[in-house]
């Protein structure tokens, strides 16, 4: 790629992740301010695990990608060798998944410890999660500036609630 489309495809990186950030800000916003009434952490956090079942279902929906492309593929059964370019983009796509959701568990885990009007800001964070994997999964293919919404979308959510978590716990 040389330097005039490398720069361009900056630019969309940048515009769909300031995009994300935004959407998720304001959706957050929304969540905290429409939170409701205090609830007991037990109820909290067993809202919040059930919740998280989605975000390891996207976790779950990468992983059987890269199965199902490694059992149609001659180059890819014995899962030996170098990949095709189909399991090492899946693979890719799992890394990076394994990676958010890792991130955006621990964060909804934070956040309901420390906020006891957590359940539905976690909604939305998980509707966030499930939503920018869909995208980023959809984009992959179309290049990073094609992507970046949807990775931004699961990104900036877990760090704004980390962050919200930090503020509140301390």
């Amino acid at each position: 790629m040389t330097t005039e489309p490398f720069r361009r495809e900056q630019c969309r990186v940048a515009a769909a992740m300031a995009a994300a950030l935004l959407t998720a800000l304001a959706l957050l916003g929304f969540a905290f301010a429409r939170a409701g009434a205090s609830v007991p952490f037990a109820d909290r956090l067993q809202a919040t695990l059930r919740a998280d079942l989605f975000v390891l279902l996207c976790l779950a929906a990468a992983i059987g990608d890269v199965a199902r492309r490694r059992f149609f593929s001659v180059q890819d059964i014995a899962a030996a060798g170098p990949a095709s370019p189909a399991v090492a983009a899946a693979r890719s796509m799992l890394q990076n998944t394994l990676e958010q959701s890792v991130l955006a568990i621990g964060a909804h885990l934070a956040l309901t410890a420390a906020f006891d009007r957590s359940a539905v800001p976690v909604a939305v964070l998980v509707g966030l999660f499930v939503a920018g994997r869909v995208m980023f999964y959809g984009g992959y293919r179309h290049g990073a500036g094609a992507r970046a919404f949807g990775f931004a979308l699961t990104f900036y959510p877990s760090v704004l609630a980390l962050v919200a978590a930090l503020a509140l716990a301390f």
